[in-house]
C-alpha cells in the first residue's frame, strides 16, 4: 500500500477544493469573501503539513511521488505566493464587481497542480500536475468575462499553452521510447558511470521537455503569451501568475535536468545557456519603451527567468542554491510590487499607465518609497535583497566556468536598471498627476511587510541561506 501521509498536503488540498465548491454552488457568489479566506486558511494549514516530517527524503506510489527538503522548501514559496494573490484579490474583486466564488477555488486547484509537479518523481506525475496547474491558469486567465482584452488573452494563452504542453508530451514519449522509464531515479541510474551513452532520439526529446518547460516559465523564445497576457487579465492574477506558477515550473525545471539527466548536463547545458541569454536579453531591451506597467512587469519577468536559468546552466549544488534563493527573493519583490499596482486607482477605476505614477512622492510618499524599494532590488542595487539574489547566481556561473554566461548577465542587468530608474524617476521627480485614492489596509500591510524583507535581507539572510543550503544538497545525493 503506498503512503499517503506523504502526500497529505496534497490530499488536502484537493478535499478543500472539493468542499469549498460545495460552500459556493450552495450559497452562489454571496460566499465569495468566506471561500478566499477560508483558501487562505488551507494554504496556511497545508504548509504546516508540508513541513512535517518534509525533511528525509522519502518516495511513494511505486516510485512516482517524492517527498524531501527541497519540496518542502518550494511548496512553501508556491503556498505563501498562492495566498497573497487571493488577500490581494479579496478589495480588487470586489471594486471592479468581479466577485465570483470560483476563482479562489481556480487558485487552490492551481496550487494543488504546482505541488504536484514540485514532488514528481516520474514524467507521468509532472505531466499530471502540469495539466492540473495550467488548466486552471487558462480559465484564470478569461476570468473577467465581460472583457475583450481578459477574454483574448485567456484565449492565447490557451492555445500557445497546448501547443507547449504537446511539445512537452512529445520530449516525454522519445524519452520513453528510447531508455523504456519514466522514472526519474531509474533515469538517472541509466546515466551514472559508463552504463549507456545518450542517444539522438534522447536528446531530441531532452530538447522538446525544454521548449515545453520553456514556456511555462516564459523564458525565450516561448515567451510571446506573457505580454499580451500580463497586460490582459485583471492585476491580481497578473500578480499570481508573476509569482506562483514560475517558482512551481522553476522547481521542476531543476529537478527534471538535475535528477533524471544530472549526468547529462553536457549535452543540455547549452541549450539552458542559450535560452538564459536570449531571455536576459529580451527582458532587458524590450521593456525600455514600455508604458504599460503590467506589460513591462512582464517583460521584466522573462528577464528574472533568464538569471534565474543561470544558476541551472552552472549544473552544480552551488548554482542550485543561488536558484532557490533568487526565487524566493524574487517572489517577495513581484507580491510587493504587484501590491502598488493594485493601488494605481482614480475616482475613475484602475490605471496602468507608467506616466500615472508621476508626483507620486508628494501625493502618497508611503507608497512612493516602497515603490523605490521594490525598483532598486528588482534592479539589483545593493544593499537590497535583488542585489544578493544576482550575485548567489553570477558566482555559481563563474566557479562553474560559465563566465562570458555571467558577464552577459551583468551587462544585462545595468541595462535592465533603466526602466526600473525611470519609474523612479517618474514617481520623485516629474509633475504631479491625478493623485490615488488612498491605499487599502490590505495592499499597505503587504507593501509594508515585502518591502522590510527586501530591505533588511542584508541583516538577516541566514534562514533562506541555510534552507536554500539544504534543500540543494537533495537533488546532489
Amino acid at each position: 500500500m503506498p503512503d499517503f501521509s506523504i502526500a497529505l498536503p496534497e490530499i488536502f488540498l484537493a478535499c478543500v477544493a472539493m468542499a469549498l465548491l460545495m460552500v459556493g454552488a450552495y450559497r452562489g457568489n454571496k460566499a465569495t469573501s468566506l471561500i478566499s479566506w477560508l483558501s487562505v486558511l488551507s494554504f496556511i494549514i497545508a504548509g504546516l503539513l508540508v513541513q512535517f516530517d518534509g525533511y528525509t527524503t522519502v518516495t511513494t506510489f511505486d516510485g512516482l511521488y517524492r517527498d524531501d527538503a527541497y519540496g518542502v522548501f518550494m511548496k512553501t514559496l508556491c503556498l505563501g505566493a498562492s495566498a497573497f494573490a487571493i488577500i490581494m484579490s479579496i478589495d480588487f474583486n470586489k471594486r471592479e464587481k468581479l466577485v465570483r466564488f470560483e476563482f479562489p477555488i481556480l487558485i487552490v486547484i492551481a496550487t494543488l497542480g504546482m505541488m504536484v509537479m514540485i514532488s514528481a518523481n516520474d514524467l507521468m506525475t509532472m505531466y499530471m500536475g502540469i495539466e492540473l496547474m495550467s488548466l486552471s491558469l487558462y480559465v484564470t486567465a478569461a476570468f473577467k468575462r465581460d472583457s475583450v482584452r481578459s477574454t483574448e488573452a485567456g484565449l492565447k494563452y490557451f492555445v500557445l499553452g497546448a501547443l507547449s504542453s504537446g511539445m512537452l508530451l512529445y520530449g516525454v514519449s522519445l524519452i520513453y521510447g528510447f531508455t523504456g522509464t519514466t522514472n526519474f531515479d531509474v533515469l538517472a541510474g541509466l546515466f551514472t558511470g559508463e552504463k549507456e551513452e545518450a542517444g539522438l532520439g534522447l536528446l531530441i526529446g531532452m530538447v522538446f521537455m525544454i521548449a515545453g518547460l520553456a514556456f511555462k516559465v516564459s523564458a525565450v523564445p516561448f515567451h510571446m503569451w506573457s505580454p499580451d497576457v500580463y497586460e490582459g487579465v485583471p492585476t491580481p492574477v497578473t500578480a499570481f501568475f508573476a509569482a506562483a506558477p514560475k517558482v512551481a515550473a522553476i522547481a521542476l525545471f531543476l529537478r527534471v535536468f538535475v535528477t533524471p539527466f544530472g549526468e547529462l548536463v553536457d549535452q543540455w547545458q547549452q541549450i539552458i545557456v542559450f535560452v538564459s541569454i536570449a531571455s536576459m536579453i529580451l527582458g532587458a531591451f524590450a521593456a525600455i519603451n514600455q508604458k504599460n506597467i503590467k506589460r513591462l512587469m512582464a517583460y521584466s519577468s522573462i528577464g528574472h527567468i533568464g538569471y534565474a536559468l543561470v544558476g541551472l546552466a552552472a549544473g552544480t549544488e552551488e548554482g542550485v542554491r543561488g536558484v532557490l534563493i533568487y526565487m524566493s527573493i524574487y517572489v517577495v519583490m513581484n507580491i510587493g510590487t504587484f501590491a502598488c499596482i493594485l493601488s494605481m486607482r482614480h475616482r475613475d477605476g484602475m490605471v496602468e499607465d507608467i506616466s500615472e505614477l508621476a508626483g507620486l512622492s508628494k501625493s502618497q510618499p508611503w507608497m512612493a518609497f516602497f515603490f523605490l524599494i521594490f525598483m532598486f532590488s528588482l534592479a539589483g542595487i545593493p544593499p537590497l535583497a535583488g542585489f544578493f539574489g544576482k550575485f548567489y547566481i553570477f558566482i555559481a556561473a563563474v566557479n562553474a566556468g560559465l563566465i562570458p554566461l555571467a558577464v552577459i548577465g551583468l551587462v544585462t542587468s545595468v541595462v535592465g536598471a533603466y526602466y526600473y530608474l525611470r519609474i523612479v524617476k517618474i514617481i520623485y521627480f516629474d509633475d504631479p498627476a491625478e493623485g490615488f485614492e488612498p491605499t487599502t489596509r490590505t495592499q499597505s500591510v503587504i507593501m509594508t511587510a515585502s518591502g522590510l524583507f527586501i530591505a533588511f535581507f542584508v541583516i538577516f539572510p541566514g534562514p533562506l541561506l541555510d534552507g536554500a543550503q539544504a534543500a540543494a544538497a537533495v537533488l546532489f545525493p
